[in-house]
């Protein structure tokens, strides 16, 4: 009698188990949103869900790499974003509904590429400039982990052009694609051991017209991951 109940004790507990985490899903990173619609990362897969909730519908499936850092286009017809297949981590891009993901960048594999790697992976979408290009973060040309530079590659495919900056990280375009407002340092993936202050980077914005850089906003840095400009006029 003593087994049996504690056996009934025993599936009651697993059924509980099993129903609260049905209901709860942990770790949903990297959102972005356009319109009524957000893309996360969730189980190293990308989900879209209506901002008002309700079902989230899954845009990849790949069980050996993590697809993150997605960023809508300015139409919200196309999704790019950093994923690993064939070893490599490296920006893709997906329509907004759903498709065979098409990659743009094709660099050398680093032993940085892990998404466990402190300083993060590889190849990180960063924005869009416009329906057309892609900006991401590449380390493909340092030897020091801590720096990245910030490259453009077409949506098309083809030859990724550096953009005019020594180093970059989160950055936005202003509205008339004139100015770049970026943070030199990234620091997404950075732990500092037994560090108390405060992690918030500087914003420099650079002009493309002038070729001139200038130091702006110290110590703020908006939720970019949640879909705050930099430029806010």
């Amino acid at each position: 009698m003593k087994k049996l109940s504690i056996a009934l004790f025993t599936l009651l507990l697993l059924g509980v188990t099993n129903a609260y985490t049905q209901d709860e899903a942990r770790l949903l990173r990297f959102p972005a949103i356009h319109g009524d619609q957000i893309v996360f990362t969730y189980a190293g897969d990308l989900y879209t869900v209506a901002k008002t909730g309700g079902v989230a519908r899954k845009l990849t499936n790949d069980s050996d790499g993590y697809e993150m850092f997605a960023r809508f286009s300015p139409d919200g017809s196309n999704i790019a974003f950093t994923g690993q297949y064939d070893g490599n981590t490296e920006v893709f891009l997906i329509p907004a509904e759903g498709g065979v993901p098409a990659r743009l960048t094709y660099t050398a594999t680093l032993g940085r590429d892990d998404i466990s790697d402190r300083m993060g992976p590889n190849n990180i979408v960063m924005t869009w400039r416009d329906n057309d290009n892609i900006v991401y973060r590449s380390r493909k040309q340092s030897f020091n982990s801590f720096k990245g530079q910030l490259f453009m590659i077409n949506s098309a495919g083809g030859l990724s052009e550096e953009l005019p900056l020594p180093a970059g990280g989160f950055c936005s375009y202003s509205p008339d694609k004139t100015k770049l407002a970026y943070n030199r340092v990234f620091r997404e993936f950075r732990t500092w051991k037994y560090y108390r202050g405060g992690m918030a980077d500087d914003i420099w914005i650079y002009d493309f017209k002038t070729k001139k850089t200038e130091h702006s906003f110290p110590g703020f840095l908006p939720d970019v991951e949640r879909g705050e400009d930099l430029f806010l006029f």
